[in-house]
């Protein structure tokens, strides 16, 4: 075995804590129904690509039932949808820049209040290694991101093809400026971004820092183990988010766990829940591109099924509130507390609806209709504690990534609302519908 000071930076020390409670029982996890749907996605050429990841709610600054949820779909760009699921905007990701080149693909979205007296939408553009940034105004995005802003990681196009790129993504605001946390694709680097206001209300951005967390990990039983990859790739972060009353930054290592450490990338980041499949080793067979597990060593987590996935904060007043975690391995989302050490509260799914009015859209007309499935295989989501619309008890959206009824031959994804009510009656949490606004 290596030490932990041949395996990380020296200059940071990492903590790592087990499972924080028993495991939720398979057959006893409570369910929530979804209220609204959106419109389906398909991943090929008819559908223009279009792969849904990662949402974001943006608040209305006056009339809540105008509030609207931005989506990522990949090489499909951007959607912006209404609270009753809607379509209102689609804007499409930018092309490659050559022939050999990688078009822009965008993963993760997150939405940012009063940059520059301006609401941003900033997106993780991991075909192009690059953040494009949207103002938004009555629900619909501008692009202002400045055309001279840099790539995130990479210093040539060259490098940008090889797609160790911006994957994940979070904003936060604090005294000093307001920031994107961006993962690296296929490595374990988190950078910070800095936003920068530019001329002509242009936004462009400077990489200030980045933190490198652990491809490899020491056991107790005395062996190193590596999450079984494809060659070269490490332990990638995807599901981020900041709290910003606290300033910290959870991050989850896909075939690892959940991070927790300082939004400014100083300090030191600990652990603070595992997947299951932590520790049992793997095989990598380049026949069939899969990983064969070896014997578990018992070193796991038991709330999260890899991936660990999308996570999204439910806050209430006086720093409490609950950190949503998606169990992407078995369609499942764990809550945990905000405060302390995050104790874990319970596991709970989105499920098909069987008798949905389809009409929650607040101010908006119209009727989705019809029996709604559930999420499966989720990997981005948002949650927001104020009532927005119809949703008056805070409201969950969720990317499903196995949306029905299928269609042969077509990837088929979409996004799930869900009333934050149903899910806290379901696992006893609370309602706080005025403990925190994210305009303040």
């Amino acid at each position: 075995m290596r030490p932990l000071s041949r395996l990380f930076p020296a200059a940071l020390t990492f903590l790592l804590i087990g499972g924080l409670a028993a495991p939720a029982a398979g057959s006893g996890i409570p369910s929530v129904e979804p209220e609204v749907e959106t419109p389906a996605l398909f991943d090929d050429d008819a559908g223009g690509k279009a792969n849904g990841d990662d949402p974001a709610i943006w608040v209305h600054p006056s009339r809540s039932g105008q509030s609207v949820v931005i989506a990522t779909a990949k090489e499909g760009g951007l959607f912006v949808y209404d609270l009753g699921g809607r379509q209102l905007q689609h804007v499409p990701a930018p092309a490659a820049p050559g022939a050999e080149d990688e078009p822009g693909r965008f993963n993760n979205v997150d939405v940012t209040y009063g940059f520059d007296r301006r609401d941003l939408a900033i997106v993780s553009d991991r075909g192009r290694d690059t953040l494009r940034i949207y103002a938004i105004s009555g629900g619909r995005l501008t692009d202002v991101t400045d055309p001279a802003a840099p790539f995130v990681f990479n210093a040539t196009q060259e490098q940008v093809n090889d797609a160790e790129t911006a994957y994940g993504l979070a904003a936060w605001k604090d005294s000093t400026g307001t920031y994107a946390l961006v993962s690296r694709r296929h490595r374990t680097s988190v950078g910070l971004v800095k936003l920068l206001a530019k001329p002509g209300g242009k936004v462009g951005y400077q990489l200030v820092r980045t933190l490198d967390l652990p491809a490899s990990f020491a056991l107790p039983n005395g062996q190193t183990w590596t999450p079984c990859l494809e060659p070269g790739e490490q332990a990638q972060v995807e599901g981020m988010v900041v709290d910003q009353q606290r300033d910290v930054l959870y991050a989850a290592q896909e075939d690892v766990g959940v991070w927790r450490m300082r939004a400014d990338l100083t300090g030191r980041p600990v652990l603070m829940d595992k997947t299951r499949e932590y520790g049992v080793p793997g095989t990598y067979d380049p026949e069939t591109e899969e990983c064969t597990p070896g014997a578990d060593p018992g070193y796991g987590g038991r709330h999260l099924t890899a991936d660990a996935e999308g996570l999204t904060i439910y806050y209430r007043a006086d720093g409490k509130g609950y950190l949503l975690a998606s169990s992407q391995g078995d369609s499942t989302f764990a809550a945990y507390r905000r405060e302390g050490g995050n104790a874990y509260l319970g596991q709970f799914r989105v499920a098909p609806d069987g008798d949905q009015d389809g009409d929650l859209g607040g101010d908006l007309d119209g009727d989705l209709g019809g029996d709604l499935d559930g999420a499966e295989h989720s990997d981005g989501s948002a949650v927001l504690n104020i009532p927005v619309g119809g949703f008056d008890e805070g409201l969950f959206v969720v990317h499903d990534g196995e949306n029905t009824p299928t269609v042969p031959d077509r990837e088929n994804t979409n996004f799930k609302f869900a009333d934050w009510g149903d899910i806290a009656g379901e696992l006893d949490l609370d309602v706080d519908t005025r403990g925190w606004d994210p305009r303040d």
